[in-house]
């Protein structure tokens, strides 16, 4: 496509290309990526514009509103049955989209029909079955980041993505850097994990040696750090302690990297170690966050404490973890134990 320009003061006609505009799914793309949105939410948020735009028949997003949102909504809970939180998320993908890319105003936004969530209590191991679990995980690798986990409170994808440089052996603390809510918190380093921590980071330094050798060893940097300090890309204290064995392109940059281990493995392996365990309840890694709180609050740690260790927002989200302490329900003798 091309269009005629006049210059004004040589009144010479120049042939100017037309840029075409972006499509709808780019801009999101970059806005997602200009409001530093993790690669994990911005395929979720597209994958969820995408499906809203072709439930419609492709009309586009500016000629819709409430009733085409609630339309998509309902499909979303009649016809696939899926969970208040997917319905959340495809939500939250939608209003992104019109707020943030579209920058249309949303007065109909209160009037949207939302999924409830229902209260489900967290499913919780003893101490025995936790060990038992710890036990049964067969990669060594694989049963370090499992007991990390336990040891320390943190969801799976923040251990999986500890920088070397946030492990600190000296003040046994570890940071956890852009948690849920992007937010950094301190937990601590187990006494019994700081030696096969610290021969783990021994032997990334070793691997990351010969990465730079065979001139590789770059990382994924946050933001525009990349830009800000440039060696840091390769500098030790940013690599990941759990890297992945291979190297891996980074969909963003397309940079060959070594990225952090693959979180499906850690799931399969606490999968496999449930079933060797013998454990019958359902199991998952984030289970030992669950068993790291009740034990914490079981032995009398405050839960304000308990609260900061977790990085919870409120409260009343740690709260939900006094419905195991010793004693049954809410704490409480029953009768029957009176008699």
């Amino acid at each position: 496509m091309a269009f005629m320009m006049t210059n004004n003061t040589s009144h010479d006609k120049v042939l100017v290309e037309a840029t075409p505009a972006p499509r709808l799914l780019e801009q999101a793309r970059d806005r997602l990526r200009l409001k530093h949105y993790s690669i994990r939410t911005e395929q979720a948020y597209l994958g969820w514009i995408k499906r809203f735009i072709l439930f419609h028949g492709k009309r586009h997003p500016a000629g819709m509103g409430k009733a085409e949102v609630e339309a998509f909504l309902t499909a979303l809970a009649v016809e696939r049955n899926v969970a208040a939180a997917t319905q959340g998320q495809a939500l939250a993908a939608i209003l992104f989209l019109y707020q943030e890319v579209l920058g249309e105003p949303l007065p109909w936004l209160d009037e949207v029909t939302r999924a409830k969530r229902p209260a489900r209590l967290p499913t919780v191991l003893s101490q025995q079955e936790v060990g038992a679990l710890l036990a049964a995980v067969d990669d060594p690798e694989l049963a370090l980041v499992a007991r990390l986990l336990y040891g320390t409170g943190m969801r799976l994808m923040e251990a999986l993505r500890l920088r070397v440089k946030d492990v600190d052996f000296a003040r046994r603390e570890i940071t956890v850097r852009e948690g849920k809510g992007n937010k950094d918190r301190v937990t601590m380093l187990p006494q019994s994990l700081a030696a096969p921590l610290r021969a783990k980071v021994m032997m990334r330094q070793h691997q990351h040696q010969q990465d730079l050798a065979d001139e590789r060893g770059t990382v994924y940097l946050p933001h525009a750090l990349a830009l800000k300090y440039p060696s840091a890309a390769t500098a030790f204290g940013w690599q990941y302690v759990f890297a992945a064995p291979a190297f891996s392109k980074d969909p963003r940059s397309d940079a060959v990297q070594r990225h952090h281990l693959d979180e499906q493995r850690v799931q399969r392996a606490i999968k496999r170690a449930a079933d060797r365990a013998g454990l019958h309840k359902p199991v998952s890694p984030h289970t030992l966050r669950h068993s790291f709180a009740t034990h914490l609050l079981e032995t009398g740690q405050d839960i304000r404490t308990v609260q900061e260790l977790l990085g919870h927002k409120d409260v009343s989200t740690t709260m939900i973890y006094t419905h195991v302490l010793n004693r049954g329900g809410l704490g409480v003798l029953s009768p029957l134990d009176k008699l």
